[in-house]
């Protein structure tokens, strides 16, 4: 079985190479081929790990163009390794979380100091029961494509987590997490589900911007492209015309 994987380093100077490995094992998964390079072929060869039971998330990286845990995925023949998209390359297939991560604090996709200690029902627990899961692979974030133009675009990666903590019944500080995704956030998605697919926990962040924009309407919000265009072909809100 023969994979490509590609090879990224900065040091002397930037270089990108699509090398090629041959290894005997079939039926394991992409950690273990990695591992088992490492250790018998290419000990310079850099890739990130941790628990290899797909919970940490720490082994996210592309095989064909598509975001998977290499401690989850089974290697076929052929197959193309290369590193997560949209973060800052390391080494390799070894890339730096700390924008995507950073993007959390930016868009408060965290409970606030504020929020009431109340007794959650079953009911209440299943309505961000999955957006719960993320794992923080960072998957999503790669195979998002607005960061190719808008690189400041806060992302499904963290918006799906406001929306876990909006929905929740013990927030007490819903309106400054909506007010903060207005902007580079909820509108700025294209709702291209690239990030749903790949998503190893099964989150929809598609599903959870729309639900974030729908709650954004209710408090008073609308899509800034709409309505700079509806303010300046029919009048203000406050009812004087505009010329």
């Amino acid at each position: 079985m023969k994979i490509t994987i590609e090879r990224y380093s900065s040091e002397p100077t930037e270089s990108i190479e699509l090398k090629e490995y041959e290894v005997e094992s079939k039926d394991i998964t992409l950690l273990h081929l990695l591992n088992h390079i490492k250790n018998t072929q290419d000990s310079s060869l850099s890739f990130s790990q941790g628990c290899a039971s797909s919970v940490c998330g720490s082994c996210a990286m592309r095989v064909n163009d598509k975001e998977v845990l290499a401690c989850a995925y089974k290697v076929k023949d052929g197959d193309v390794i290369t590193p997560l998209k949209n973060m800052p390359r390391i080494r390799d297939l070894v890339v730096d979380f700390e924008k995507a991560l950073s993007f959390n604090k930016t868009a408060h996709a965290y409970s606030s100091d504020n929020s009431e200690n109340i007794a959650l029902t079953c009911e209440d627990e299943k309505i961000n029961e999955l957006q719960s899961d993320c794992i923080l692979c960072g998957a999503c974030y790669s195979a998002c494509p607005v960061y190719v133009t808008k690189p400041e675009f806060l992302g499904p990666f963290a918006l799906t987590r406001v929306w876990r903590y909006v929905s929740d019944v013990r927030e007490n500080d819903v309106k400054d997490k909506i007010d903060t995704i207005q902007n580079s956030g909820i509108w700025d998605c294209t709702l291209c589900n690239e990030c749903v697919p790949v998503c190893p926990q099964g989150i929809a962040p598609k599903q959870d911007i729309n639900m974030l924009r729908s709650k954004s309407g209710i408090m008073g919000h609308m899509d800034p492209a709409f309505s700079n265009n509806f303010g300046g072909g029919f009048g203000s809100f406050d009812g004087s015309p505009s010329f």
